[in-house]
């Protein structure tokens, strides 16, 4: 099987309104152009892949169940807006309550089974999320990382890393990607 390359996404921040803690699906809110811009790497034909931790699973503010709902609705708020995504992958755990694990993002686990799960190329996928640790895989596995921070787009600086270029939202991420 050919392998392609993917564009793994956070979740909260990245593509929904960070809230916190999400147990209610009715709290899910698609963030501004982020449904058209999955709707690009959509029909570019690139997979588009949630990772994200939930450590509130960990925390005991939600449960697996609670995660799922939220999954769904995600998918429905999107499939109304003609974009789709292809796998959704979390981390229920979180070191302080659960101890330590390979799944917690950036570690490789989540990414490692949805290569294998949607035959991905790593090494020419794109990490895009809003915090350091939703992109620094990218450098693991030797793909491209870009860090959505509106703040710093708007003011034409780098990440706080220093290490992958700042966009302001999925959208301009998406036509960086689609160049």
């Amino acid at each position: 099987m050919t392998r392609r390359p993917a564009v793994f996404l956070d979740r909260d921040g990245t593509i929904i309104e960070d809230t916190g803690y999400l147990a209610d699906p009715g709290g899910v809110r698609l963030l501004p152009r982020a449904a058209p811009a999955i709707a690009r790497l959509n029909d570019a034909g690139m997979p588009v892949i949630v990772v994200t931790n939930q450590s509130g699973i960990a925390r005991g503010l939600l449960d697996e169940a609670d995660y799922a709902a939220t999954a769904r609705r995600l998918e429905e708020l999107l499939a109304a807006a003609g974009a789709r995504l292809d796998g959704q992958y979390h981390c229920p755990h979180h070191p302080d309550f659960t101890g330590p694990c390979e799944c917690r993002k950036p570690g490789a686990l989540l990414y490692q089974r949805a290569a294998t799960e949607h035959a991905i190329d790593l090494a020419n996928s794109w990490w895009i999320g809003d915090r350091p640790n939703d992109v620094v895989a990218a450098e693991r596995f030797r793909g491209r990382g870009l860090l959505i921070d509106r703040a710093a787009a708007e003011r034409g600086s780098t990440s706080d890393t220093s290490r992958f270029p700042v966009v302001r939202d999925l959208e301009a991420a998406a036509g960086i990607i689609l160049v």
